[in-house]
């Protein structure tokens, strides 16, 4: 079936495979292949512009590793020397493999034999010559880092050469509450981002959504200035990734939803810039 691949189609079931599915990703700037733990919709935190139907509260579902290993050979092996990108419409441009992202419809870091997975996936990326040219992401809400299986699957990630992707989507407590619907308190989301940064480089996301046309109040604003002058001043990460909505909320809260403005957003940057970050803006 032919399709075309879009920033705003993250469809899972393109390619009809269970745990592998491509995206044309805004922040990895071409083709992003996504690896998806939490095929039950299930996740730790309930984010309020979450784009995954039924989401649930939960934790990852055993994974068929044999699958999971399966169709990752067979989908790069079809990128790599298929009719991938004819059949989705990729520009000629974005015909290339930026990253291998775990990401998914949850929080991966549930998964009960998480380092085990990415032991796996490394491997096979790098008898198929993808690493060390493309990267290897984790994108995660930090939360349940203080698990060892977790540091286990990030130092492996660490040895791939990979990234983790640190989800702040704000800098206080209440932010938090009302965006993620999670009760960490900022001296446990410090201690995550530390041991994060510890097994492996370590990047912090901000995904700004102006809700009920609040846009981003002064109270959120200083909030994430005082978190991150903490984070600066202790933690060895220097980058920061901000974006917006790009596909529509499917939680309860969408129809109070919008993207943040992109002028907000920049000039939010620029005062990120000055605690000495180094930030990019994804509308």
């Amino acid at each position: 079936m032919s399709s075309k691949l879009t920033v705003t189609n993250h469809n899972r079931n393109v390619t009809g495979l269970t745990y592998v599915y491509p995206v044309l990703s805004r922040r990895a700037g071409g083709l992003s292949i996504g690896i998806n733990f939490n095929t039950n919709n299930a996740c730790n935190w309930r984010c309020i512009y979450c784009q995954v139907p039924d989401l649930k509260i939960g934790a990852a579902p055993e994974i068929d590793l044999n699958v999971l290993a399966k169709e990752l050979r067979l989908f790069l092996d079809e990128v790599l020397n298929g009719d991938f990108y004819d059949r989705m419409n990729v520009a000629t441009e974005q015909r290339v493999i930026k990253d291998i992202a775990i990401a998914g419809n949850g929080e991966p870091t549930s998964l009960l034999n998480f380092d085990v997975a990415v032991s796996l996936i490394g491997d096979i990326a790098t008898e198929l010559g993808i690493f060390p040219d493309s990267h290897f992401v984790l994108i995660t809400n930090g939360s349940l880092i203080h698990r060892p299986v977790v540091q286990a699957g990030l130092n492996k990630l660490n040895n791939f050469g990979g990234e983790i992707w640190f989800k702040m989507d704000s800098g206080t407590p209440e932010g938090r509450a009302l965006i993620n619907h999670s009760s960490q308190t900022n001296k446990s989301v410090l201690k995550n981002l530390y041991i994060s940064a510890q097994c492996c480089q370590t990047k912090i996301q901000i995904c700004l959504v102006d809700y009920n046309q609040q846009g981003l109040s002064n109270n959120e604003r200083e909030g994430f200035l005082t978190f991150l002058t903490m984070v600066r001043t202790s933690i060895p990460i220097q980058n920061v990734t901000i974006y917006t909505l790009a596909r529509p909320s499917q939680q309860p809260e969408a129809i109070d939803l919008q993207p943040m403005a992109l002028k907000t957003m920049q000039h939010f940057a620029q005062k990120i810039r000055l605690l000495g970050f180094d930030v990019t803006v994804t509308p």
